[in-house]
């Protein structure tokens, strides 16, 4: 800023609201095709950050940008596949029903009937 006298200077209302739907626009853009796993290593490394500071560059001089707070707008399906993928261990595919699956007990063991509870 130019001929600027203070150290300080703030964004006009106008400039806060172009550079906000910028920021929703890119994140936006870049987090909603994306798996979970893909989105945290984006945010890692603050790339995403970097990108809206080069896209509001024209708009206001921004500096610092970090993404601070993430909300989850949508909940994924549940998929156990991909969760034991994602923690690293195999999983057969058993097609089990609503009811679920008998658990077989070690040396045939049941616990004790009780009277009262």
């Amino acid at each position: 800023m130019r001929g600027q006298i203070r150290k300080t200077a703030y964004a006009q209302h106008t400039q806060i609201k172009a550079i906000r739907k910028k920021m929703v626009e890119i994140m936006t853009r870049d987090i909603a095709g994306s798996e979970l796993k893909e989105v945290v290593n984006k945010l890692i490394p603050n790339s995403i950050g970097s990108e809206i500071e080069k896209a509001c560059r024209g708009i206001y001089p921004l500096q610092n940008v970090n993404v601070r707070k993430v909300k989850v707008l949508k909940k994924p399906k549940f998929d156990v596949t991909r969760l034991m993928e994602m923690h690293g261990e195999s999983y057969s595919s058993v097609t089990v029903d609503e009811k679920g699956q008998r658990v077989e007990r070690v040396d045939g063991y049941e616990p004790p009937v009780q009277s009262s509870v």
